[in-house]
């Protein structure tokens, strides 16, 4: 295995994370801060190329998940974690905030349920608001009733992981690029880690722990360490969610624009970022390998979804921009998932923390995600 420097065979070190997305280079980060030797795994060439670097850069608030559950706490924590670090370090970002619309009496009633449960959550200074409301904040949007989330915003995801990287190099975390793990094996008081590059060279390290931060791979990762994923319900599913940009004559709002959530996502809605470009979506459509083509027959789909609460957006005003893919636990029409975040002892695999399922607010949580995983190595 080899970093951008040179040979990374190691012996003896304390851990090992797989994966250098916003969250596998936060858990760096935090575990060389605590002093321990950590090796980063990445099989690609660049950090964050695959769920970190293709999503919408939303800081979210906190408002819709289950009380109590991982994806509540992690997100408020991580949402203050988030605005200290760009704070502190310069990650350019915008608490602009977030307008979530009902457009008829039964989405009225979602967004008060939705109040309730932010107000539960502790995500913030959220304001129930009524349709004249909405217009006076957001013009273009028409709505009977909404939700402003003032603690929401966005963030340059490339410059978070910048950050995330800068510290956990600064406190001697080593990461080593273009090393695919081929086999995680359990040894007295570790694990075996094997990784090869693209060009086939191959190496070994023994490591205390691996955290498995693998992202779309992470369930892969855990068969590999000998866990059923299956019977564990640890499968992910691919599941994709397509942007299209929306005509510059309609970037004229001064906050995102969500509609109520949907079945596995939270609806086709408007977003920007901080350059001022506007995207519509994601949408979500369950997949059977990882492919990131933008389908432009889509456009009147979106632009369907998109008039319920902007009546002035044309099919026209829409282009195929990117697409994203979400590591789910929850299959299609299946309820609520939570994050996976878990020592591995009770399925005989001590010294593995596997994280699954770790899909938004995953941006958002990542630091409180990695302090969870801290706190799991002790």
């Amino acid at each position: 295995m080899r970093s951008p420097e040179g040979r990374a065979d190691v012996d003896d070190i304390e851990v090992v994370v797989v994966g250098a997305g916003a969250v596998g280079l936060a858990c760096a980060a935090v575990l060389a801060g605590q002093g321990r030797s950590v090796v980063v795994l990445e099989r690609h060439r660049r950090t964050g190329q695959e769920t970190s670097s293709r999503n919408s850069g939303v800081i979210h608030a906190g408002l819709y998940y289950p009380t109590g559950s991982l994806k509540a706490v992690l997100c408020v924590e991580g949402r203050r974690l988030l605005y200290a670090r760009c704070a502190r370090d310069g990650v350019p970002h915008r608490q602009c905030g977030k307008v979530l619309v009902a457009t008829d009496d039964d989405e009225r009633r979602k967004v008060q349920a939705i109040h309730a449960q932010a107000l539960a959550n502790d995500a913030g200074d959220v304001r129930l608001l009524d349709g004249p409301d909405v217009v006076r904040l957001e013009p273009e949007v028409r709505a009977i009733a909404g939700l402003l989330s003032p603690e929401s915003g966005i963030v340059d995801v490339h410059a978070l992981l910048d950050s995330y990287r800068r510290e956990a190099e600064a406190r001697g975390a080593v990461l080593a690029l273009d090393n695919t793990v081929t086999a995680l094996e359990p040894r007295a008081g570790g694990w075996r880690v094997r990784a090869r590059t693209s060009s086939g060279e191959e190496g070994d390290m023994q490591a205390r722990w691996v955290v498995n931060s693998g992202g779309l791979d992470a369930s892969r990762l855990a068969a590999m360490a000998g866990l059923d994923v299956r019977a564990l319900g640890y499968e992910q599913r691919l599941c994709k969610g397509d942007y299209f940009r929306v005509a510059a004559r309609h970037a004229r709002f001064s906050r995102l624009i969500y509609p109520t959530p949907v079945h596995a996502g939270l609806g086709i809605h408007i977003t920007f970022d901080l350059g001022g470009k506007l995207l519509a979506g994601p949408d979500t459509e369950y997949i059977d390998r990882v492919r990131y083509d933008v389908d432009p027959a889509k456009a009147s789909r979106f632009g369907e979804a998109l008039r319920r609460y902007l009546p002035a957006i044309r099919d026209e005003d829409l282009d195929p921009d990117y697409s994203g893919i979400r590591p789910k636990l929850q299959g299609p029409g299946e309820p609520f998932r939570d994050y996976v975040i878990e020592e591995a002892s009770p399925h005989g695999a001590p010294g593995l923390v596997n994280l699954l399922g770790i899909e938004s607010p995953g941006i958002t949580a990542s630091e409180a995600i990695a302090r969870r995983v801290a706190a799991i190595v002790g």
